[in-house]
């Protein structure tokens, strides 16, 4: 009796370390949009719809593939946004470069009843990358650092306001490390707590466990050292498991220390199928319902999936994306060069 409990205990064990994640093997790609925009920041509501913010001062709404557009200038300027959020009754959109505008647009249902600026910065080194939010009230966005660390503004309010952190409590960037507008995913929030990628000479996990008030760093194993190296993407399943993605924008093709895996919660980061898989990608997303084992990224040169936490990779299709969003475990959204579109993962 005790050898048949000792086989069951290391039958469960081995049970439990298997791929729960789907076998994908294909892809669907369905346009439902289109339009002479560079479109880094999607954010679904369901199967049938979804928000975005593009360059050229454009916000919009989709609902089956018909388009609601916005233009929105800053005095005589038109923005670029790269950063969306939405909540249950606003959606935000972030500008990236000087000056950084932030709007919170009110809406109700499918239809956007106001947009109020509510966040202004001006300097020549304002850059804002990325936008998330923890909850209804409190959201958090980043962008390049103007001084001795990142910039980051919070929001306890529902985002009607927004402060700027004091570089006093936080940690201090080092020469060359900013981070990439590239998919509105340099943020990644589990419940109260939050880790933003940089790259660039440096690529590194700023981390914070109580919402943005206390902050520490940590390092990655991620390619640096270039202007166009280090992480472009982050996500976390929970608290202890995340994935950074990322590479060498100046050569996509380059498959080693571009992708690496987190189980202690940011701490410390291992290289995953290292000279193997997907080089370059700009935004990665663990797999709804895989128990952090479907692990999908995308970018220019394709899209890609893991279904055992990035050890073996396949390549689903060679069309190109900045990003994407899941809506449920087969469906997603992604943007990129002209285009938003349905895809539809298939076994």
């Amino acid at each position: 009796m005790r050898y048949f409990f000792l086989l069951l205990s290391v039958f469960l064990c081995v049970s439990c370390n298997l791929s729960t994640a789907p076998n994908y093997k294909s892809l669907s790609i369905e346009q439902v949009f289109t339009d002479s925009l560079s479109i880094r920041a999607i954010a679904p509501v369901d199967s049938e719809r979804v928000w975005f913010a593009a360059n050229s001062g454009v916000v919009g709404f989709i609902e089956k593939a018909v388009p609601k557009l916005a233009t929105i200038r800053y005095e005589d300027s038109l923005l670029h946004f790269r950063s969306i959020a939405v909540t249950k009754d606003a959606v935000f959109v972030l500008s990236i470069a000087n000056p950084g505008v932030l709007y919170k647009i009110a809406v109700s249902g499918n239809e956007a009843n106001s947009a109020e600026k509510v966040y202004l910065e001006k300097g020549e080194k304002v850059f804002y990358d990325s936008m998330a939010f923890f909850n209804s009230d409190e959201g958090i966005a980043m962008g390049d650092p103007v001084a001795n660390c990142l910039s980051i503004i919070i929001t306890r309010n529902g985002g009607d306001t927004w402060e700027k952190l004091d570089c006093g409590g936080l940690p201090a960037v080092e020469a060359g490390e900013a981070a990439f507008a590239a998919s509105n995913s340099n943020i990644a929030i589990f419940k109260d707590q939050v880790w933003i990628a940089s790259g660039g000479k440096r690529a590194r996990i700023f981390y914070s466990g109580d919402k943005g008030r206390t902050w520490e760093v940590f390092n990655t194993p991620i390619l640096q050292g270039k202007a166009m190296t280090g992480i472009y993407s982050i996500d976390f399943f929970d608290e202890n498991i995340g994935i950074v993605f990322g590479g060498d924008w100046d050569n996509k093709a380059f498959n080693e220390g571009n992708k690496a895996i987190t189980k202690d919660g940011g701490k410390t980061w291992n290289l995953l199928s290292n000279g193997k898989g997907p080089g370059y990608r700009s935004s990665v997303k663990f797999l709804p319902g895989s128990n952090g084992q479907g692990i999908v990224a995308v970018g220019s040169p394709g899209i890609s999936y893991s279904r055992d936490q990035g050890a073996n990779w396949v390549e689903l299709s060679k069309e190109g994306f900045y990003t994407i969003e899941f809506v449920n475990d087969s469906i997603a959204f992604a943007s990129g060069r002209n285009k938003i579109s349905k895809l539809t993962f298939k076994e």
